[in-house]
């Protein structure tokens, strides 16, 4: 941009440099985090297809003076109302989360440095990064300090890119290692983050299995509707019925029970509470779909570090190793101490194992001068520093850096096995910076790091294993040392996988069948997600750190941790604000929740479209008056389908979703509204008498509405199963509301029925209990045909596990007790 200040970098922009740039309009807006604003909300809540429809109909039926039949109108209010006030609900609650976690990037402006919100940066702002940030906007490298950044996003290259000052930096990718400074050149609208900002946090259905399957439905509705349509108003003149009202209500009859008015409320609602609900648990859904991701889940693949234990480390203690013709003296210690004191002061971005290091030794009196710097990453597994005396040291994992047949590996090894985290400190030959670093490794001290197991973590994975979902620890720790930690909360982990054993050829196989896995690095973690997709999974990866960064945008599911990198919470679809892998459970259970409902409801709602088509097509092809008057169908629309279904959209529902939708609706909705449109017209068939009075008419259409009544209560009540006390009281309560509508005399005079025949009341009565029944039987077949859900993990019985855990407390005090006699 021609208007970008170039401000000195050590500086930044002045106040009165920020003033202009935001006058002048050079600032990061960004869209709407949920996607949607209020106005967009209430317009796609007001003028859709249904309402569309049921408007045309209402308008008609208005015009005849028939009030009471356009009762049905009021769908249109409800539909529109609550479906507005849900989603702008779920809206402040996205907005209101979204805030907490998004990322805030840090600038210099005025000589200081501070966190800012990303839609405060200006144009010509420097811009702080260190490992784990994201690249919020473009920009130009001003500073850096051995700085790589990862840009798979972008470009699907895998290897860190080394950037120099001058160098151009796009929005999207992270920084891998290292640190620097960048200038923005590009923001708002004119930065890529701002459409990758549009995408985090949108509350959209779109490619959503459910929504998709549901317009399926809905179009076929829609194309079948317009032909019914014309050919009942010919049906009806055809029979007789030349005056205008008597043919529009009969029209209006026949089209309203088929369009599933509610489902889409249903729908919506259901996901718009999902996400009320979530947020209530400090869980930001940056993509509504994820909701739905949720539900489908059968393998959680979680990392050890800030899931399965705390994030946060404490140095339990240094070990000293001497070398050969060396004894272990309390100079190596002090040696060794201060070593690890330099490295830290020499790292501008310490992680989580170095901050513990620094906070466990504390600072050096005097920094040694620094040659070379190498950042840590998860692909080499070490970090390391080249002194000006000429000395190089690294710190790493054991079994990276030490012969397999060294001291120091065997004792590491053994440590490592009571779920401790173990670090090699050691002088190397090469200058740390060389590609071929570090070159001939000297061991001379074990650094012990100890994390607490989170006390939630056992009864999450027995929850997981209640629910049939398998979970798969994927670490980049030490695989002993992390089938250790998982053993002792109960998971029969078989034998721990060291990752760099795995090839093209075995990854596949030692994937699906393993549990735990150690020494992984950013690119394993994404293959193997990708192998359990292969293998037919729907997979949730939960991480924190920049090496979860590729699995995480990968995986069915992205699940990050609210204190994670700002890269892991952007590629996410939810991030759990409150960091605790506990709440998983009640996320994939809010999934289930709303996926497994609105296949429940979508089973009456698809049932009642089908009858009624059946019942006009029939009534048109036995060129029949349409039996029933828009109200009678607007009342059991209501009673018997509308109102149970919302109220079955919203208990608890544990059963895992599976794919095929539509099939598993029709499979079911299918037979069963044929059963009961064929329980009705026969009922109609059987009472009718040609050319009878109206009287006579009212008798048989009122007869034919109760065979319909009995048919698709029982669809109510095979669809409500299991049963609690307050399903029971949903299929009774309206069943005594149809007995007093079809008994009382201004009831029945209100809704046009007429129940005095009482061996018409008695045929339809037969006609719907065969309806009934026919409709059990199909319930059973259906269910005899659906496969049963396998669980897969292995578990030890509780007994077992916390004896696993009093081992590994008894391991932990044996080496103390090693560590003081060695001392001594």
């Amino acid at each position: 941009m021609s208007d970008l200040i170039l401000a000195d970098s050590s500086t930044g922009l002045s106040s009165t440099q920020v003033e202009a740039a935001i006058e002048a309009g050079h600032v990061n807006t960004l869209p709407p985090r949920s996607g949607r604003t209020t106005a967009q909300i209430v317009r796609a809540n007001v003028f859709t297809r249904i309402n569309a429809l049921l408007g045309v109909l209402f308008v008609l039926v208005i015009s005849t003076g028939s009030i009471i039949n356009a009762a049905f109108g009021l769908l249109i209010v409800a539909n529109s109302v609550i479906g507005i006030i849900q989603e702008l609900r779920a809206k402040r609650t996205l907005d209101s989360l979204a805030v907490v976690g998004e990322a805030r990037p840090r600038v210099r402006r005025n000589g200081n440095e501070g966190a800012i919100s990303q839609e405060e940066l200006v144009l010509g702002d420097i811009v702080l990064i260190e490992p784990g940030d994201q690249i919020v906007v473009d920009g130009e490298v001003v500073e850096a300090s051995y700085l790589e950044l990862d840009e798979s996003l972008l470009t699907g290259e895998s290897d860190p890119m080394p950037k120099v000052a001058g160098n151009e930096i796009l929005s999207g990718s992270f920084v891998a290692s290292g640190s620097g400074a960048y200038r923005a050149t590009k923001v708002g609208a004119d930065s890529y983050a701002a459409k990758l900002t549009a995408e985090a946090a949108k509350f959209s259905l779109v490619h959503s299995e459910l929504q998709s399957g549901i317009n399926k439905i809905l179009k076929v509705i829609t194309w079948v509707l317009i032909p019914v349509g014309i050919f009942t108003v010919i049906g009806q003149i055809r029979v007789g019925e030349h005056n205008y009202s008597s043919i529009v209500l009969s029209v209006t009859g026949a089209l309203v029970p088929m369009v599933p008015e509610g489902l889409i409320l249903i729908t919506s609602t259901a996901f718009a509470l999902g996400v009320i609900r979530l947020g209530r648990r400090k869980c930001l859904v940056n993509e509504l779909p994820a909701i739905e991701g949720l539900a489908r889940v059968d393998v959680v693949c979680a990392d050890k570090t800030g899931t399965l234990t705390e994030n946060a480390m404490v140095l339990s203690e240094v070990i000293p190793l001497a070398g050969e013709g060396e004894a272990e003296s309390e100079e190596i210690e002090t040696e060794v101490r201060e070593v690890l004191r330099q490295l830290g002061a020499a790292d501008s971005s310490p992680n989580s194992s170095m901050q513990a290091i620094i906070e466990g030794i504390g600072h050096p009196d005097s920094p040694w001068e620094v040659e070379g710097i190498q950042p840590f990453t998860s692909a080499k597994k070490w970090s390391g520093a080249s002194f000006k005396d000429g000395t190089n040291w690294v710190l790493g994992a054991p079994d990276v850096l030490a012969a397999p047949d060294s001291q120091a590996y065997a004792r590491a090894r053994e440590i490592g096995l009571a779920g401790l985290r173990v670090l090699l400190l050691a002088t190397c030959s090469e200058d740390v910076t060389k590609k071929t670093a570090p070159g001939t490794v000297k061991p001379r001290a074990l650094v012990i790091l100890e994390q607490r197991v989170r006390p939630d973590a056992a009864a999450t994975l027995e929850y997981f294993h209640s629910q049939g979902v398998e979970v798969k620890v994927i670490s980049g720790d030490n695989a002993e040392s992390v089938g250790a930690v998982t053993r002792s909360l109960g998971m029969d982990s078989g034998e721990p996988v060291d990752a760099r054993s795995l090839t093209e050829s075995n990854i596949d196989e030692l994937v699906e069948h393993a549990h735990v896995f150690g020494r992984v690095t950013p690119q394993q973690k994404r293959a193997m997600v990708e192998s359990l997709k292969r293998g037919g999974h729907t997979v949730a990866m939960t991480g924190d750190g920049v090496n979860d960064v590729l699995a995480l945008k990968d995986a069915d599911l992205g699940v990050a941790m609210g204190s994670g990198t700002a890269a892991t919470r952007s590629v996410a679809k939810i991030v759990l604000l409150d960091d605790r892998f506990a709440t998983l459970p009640y996320v994939v259970a809010e999934g289930r929740r709303v996926l497994g409902n609105i296949e429940r409801v979508a089973n009456l709602f698809l049932t009642k479209t089908i009858y009624s088509s059946i019942l006009a097509i029939l009534v048109l092809a036995f060129s029949l008056p349409f039996p029933f008057q828009p109200i009678h169908v607007t009342v059991t629309g209501w009673f018997t389908i509308g109102i149970p279904a919302f109220l079955l959209s919203l208990p608890p529902n544990n059963e895992r979703a599976k794919d095929h939708f539509v099939q598993r609706v029709l499979r079911f909705g299918l037979p069963a509204g044929a059963v009961v449109a064929g329980a009705s017209f026969i009922t109609y068939l059987l009472t009718r008498i040609p050319e009878g009075s109206e009287t006579e008419a009212t008798q048989s259409s009122t007869a034919a509405l109760l065979a319909l009544i009995i048919a698709s209560t029982w669809v109510l009540s095979v669809v409500a199963r299991p049963y609690a006390w307050w399903k029971v009281a949903l299929i009774l309560l309206p069943l005594a509301g149809y007995g007093f509508i079809f008994t009382a005399g201004f009831t029945q005079k209100i809704f046009m029925l007429d129940s005095s025949h009482t061996s018409l009341m008695f045929t339809a009565t037969i006609a719907g209990l065969i309806g009934a029944a026919l409709i059990e039987a199909l319930w059973w077949i259906v269910r005899a045909g659906s496969p049963a859900q396998e669980r897969k993990p292995v578990w030890i019985p509780r007994a077992e596990r916390e004896a696993a855990a009093a081992q590994r407390r008894l391991e932990r005090a044996e080496h103390v007790k090693h560590v003081e006699r060695a001392r001594e």
